[in-house]
């Protein structure tokens, strides 16, 4: 026959027999290459079959060529195939004279979109969460961080956390002595300098501020309206400015939202302009609980405080949670212990109220002598008592005062 070769033709291509899987709708194209000897008088016509049935003659596409040295014959016969049923998956074959050549072609399923897609609304979602975690407790994270690895700011000659500096308006004086002065003293254990007189009277720094700020580890200012109206706030606030970052390392700025938002004043863009040498705090309405971001922030540009074994603040503040300590009704707290030691950051101060000694009962004949021991016995415990700050009695005497104040308006509820 003269489609038989004697020697039957090398096949080039599939080097061997070839299985393929492929997804329903693919395309493909089987390439059956061969080789024999131009010596031969043959001529191989390559006949395709699936699953052992014939697919014709005009099935596919047959090239002939001689090779380099035109001793041999190359025959190359493509199939082509769309796969859009089952029925087209099988076992092709190519016979090229007594050679043969194997195609097996599989379906398989092709991979969906679907499981992309779970994947990558799984991931968004952690983003989300990992964000909202993040804003949520990014404040308390740093803060516990800085209470424990935080770097210690003592023995460093100061007796104060922080100089605080008010208007002498009403409100601001509230405003530090019912709420800032409290909480960071009581609550958080702060010792705060308070001060109303103007900073910076003729825009430079005055004897007693420079001793005063010394002796402070941080500076804050209550930056009010009221405030605002001073002259160096007016005239060359930019230049009071410099000369306060000269005094404090990094100075604390508390504005209030009303004026954060609407007052246009120079002060205010002055320091959202320098936000990285200066901190600026925002009084918000929601601020007045302790547990608010303001006083996390605040507590963060604060130095670390560290607690001592028997240390207690004071209980006007104790077991109150969120409430305002100047609305407890009742003032026996006077009769316990509180505040940390004027003259440094670990002492006690002893009880500051007491009550009276109980009377003395004797006979007509001994009022003298029991003036007398009364008198010694007085001299004595004034000996042992140590000397103590009163100088802010009065303000921490909240269950004795009727001024009450509240910031909090009936807009704000």
């Amino acid at each position: 026959s003269p489609d038989l070769c004697s020697v039957p033709p090398e096949i080039l291509v599939p080097a061997t027999n070839e299985t393929l899987e492929l997804a329903l709708g693919s395309q493909v194209a089987l390439n059956c290459t061969v080789r024999w000897v131009a010596a031969e008088r043959c001529e191989p016509v390559p006949v395709w079959t699936k699953d052992g049935q014939w697919l014709g003659s005009k099935s596919s596409q047959d090239t002939a060529w001689f090779a380099q040295n035109a001793s041999e014959w190359l025959l190359s016969s493509i199939l082509q195939l769309n796969l859009t049923h089952d029925a087209d998956f099988g076992v092709f074959a190519c016979w090229v004279s007594n050679a043969t050549a194997t195609f097996t072609l599989r379906r398989v399923e092709a991979a969906g979109h679907m499981p992309a897609v779970l994947a990558a609304l799984l991931v968004l979602a952690l983003l989300v969460l990992l964000a909202g975690l993040y804003v949520r407790c990014r404040l308390s994270v740093l803060l516990w961080y800085r209470n424990r690895y935080g770097e210690l700011e003592i023995n460093d000659g100061k007796l104060y956390d922080a100089y605080v500096s008010h208007a002498t308006a009403p409100d601001d004086r509230k405003f530090v002595h019912f709420i800032v002065k409290p909480q960071l003293e009581n609550r958080y254990g702060y010792k705060l300098f308070l001060d109303e007189q103007t900073i910076l009277p003729n825009s430079e720094p005055s004897a007693d501020l420079i001793m005063n700020v010394s002796r402070c580890r941080r500076l804050i200012v209550v930056l009010s309206v009221a405030y605002l109206e001073q002259e160096w706030c007016n005239s060359s606030f930019r230049e009071g400015l410099w000369r306060l970052l000269e005094l404090s390392k990094k100075p604390i700025f508390i504005v209030f939202e009303s004026q954060y938002r609407e007052i246009t004043h120079p002060a205010i863009s002055l320091l959202k302009q320098h936000r990285s040498t200066v901190t600026l705090l925002v009084w918000r309405a929601g601020s007045m609980t302790p547990s608010s971001d303001f006083w996390k922030e605040l507590c963060l540009a604060l130095p670390r405080k560290v607690s001592f074994q028997g240390t207690m603040g004071d209980p006007q503040t104790q077991l109150q949670e969120d409430k305002d300590p100047m609305l407890i009704l009742h003032s026996s707290y006077l009769d316990s212990g509180g505040d940390l030691h004027p003259d440094g950051d670990v002492g006690l101060r002893g009880c500051v109220f007491r009550s009276p000694p109980p009377p003395r009962i004797g006979g007509l004949g001994a009022p003298m002598a029991s003036a007398a021991g009364t008198t010694e016995d007085t001299q004595r415990q004034d000996s042992q008592r140590p000397e103590l700050d009163i100088s802010d009695l009065g303000l921490r005497n909240y269950g004795a005062r009727t001024d009450f104040y509240c910031l909090v308006t009936e807009d704000d509820i």
